[in-house]
């Protein structure tokens, strides 16, 4: 058993992730519930995640959010979702009820409200910060800087694996904008017997990090190597200079975890065998000696 979250404030949802998998629970339960808490505390909106994130342009805050099982086919998100503090739980009714794999906006919304959730006012998405923002966003055009994509990956004691990820997007983006976090490849990716990843950043979209970082753990590479090797293809193909900000994450199915990045990328894991998540920083990868493979951070025993 094992669990891994991007970024530093993930460490509450990886540890909500152990209690309920060091119980019994399924992997896809664990990211949904540890997911869903997050998305919906409008404290966590100032990380670009759910209820409380920042809106686009026209002031509505439209997230996006993916689940997807290691298990051939069970994928399922929501895209330029309104209305909803949790869009984790409607990407999961999206997967287990829905013949299809994706819904954005107007759609999204209708399938929420079938699957009955309570589809709120905008005003109700925002908090006092978020507001505040937007409208300093039309008076001054000033911006705001934060992460804008929490990603979990969950192995449980039966040997399923499960990655979630969700977001509020980037800030002021443009109405209907989709970014590369509920699009399987890209955002997340998990193969059963393999292992699963999770990206962040704006513009890995075409480069389908997830899926690569996968393939590679299918081919032996380790999850660190795997990322490593990722992002360090994505930085050659863009030019150092002009690199985007990228962070990776994966899990085995051995419960071995790994990460890269490139900008400084801190992220949260835990352990079968350890009663703590655990914190680490992961340094760009330019940072790193050429050809160096670091030890995987933890390996299930």
């Amino acid at each position: 058993m094992a669990a891994v979250g991007t970024w530093g404030f993930s460490q509450p949802s990886v540890e909500r992730i152990r209690s309920l998998i060091t119980a019994g629970g399924h992997a896809t339960d664990a990211v949904e519930e540890a997911m869903a808490e997050v998305e919906d505390d409008p404290k966590t909106g100032l990380h670009i995640v759910g209820r409380g994130g920042f809106p686009n342009s026209g002031g509505v805050l439209e997230c996006d959010a993916a689940i997807m099982e290691g298990i051939t086919g069970r994928f399922g998100a929501v895209a330029a979702l309104r209305g909803v503090g949790a869009p984790m739980r409607v990407a999961r009714r999206v997967m287990d009820r829905s013949p299809h794999s994706l819904l954005v906006g107007e759609g999204a919304v209708a399938f929420a409200r079938e699957q009955g959730f309570t589809i709120e006012p905008n005003d109700n998405m925002l908090s006092a910060h978020s507001a505040k923002a937007y409208q300093e966003f039309l008076e001054q055009k000033q911006s705001v800087s934060g992460h804008d994509t929490l990603g979990l990956i969950a192995l449980d004691n039966m040997g399923n694996i499960t990655v979630g990820v969700s977001t509020s997007g980037a800030p002021f983006k443009s109405p209907g904008r989709v970014g590369d976090s509920p699009l399987p490849g890209c955002g997340l990716y998990a193969e059963h017997m393999v292992g699963a990843a999770a990206g962040d950043g704006d513009k890995i979209m075409c480069h389908c990090p997830s899926f690569h970082a996968v393939q590679l753990m299918k081919q032996g590479s380790s999850p660190n190597r795997a990322c490593y090797t990722v992002v360090d293809d994505i930085i050659r193909r863009t030019a150092p200079d002009k690199c985007f900000e990228i962070g990776l994450i994966a899990l085995n199915v051995k419960g071995e975890v790994g990460a890269a990045s490139s900008v400084e990328f801190p992220y949260t894991f835990w352990i079968q065998g350890k009663d703590y998540v655990e914190t680490s920083t992961q340094l760009p990868n330019s940072t790193e000696m050429e050809g160096t493979e670091k030890c995987d951070t933890c390996t299930v025993k």
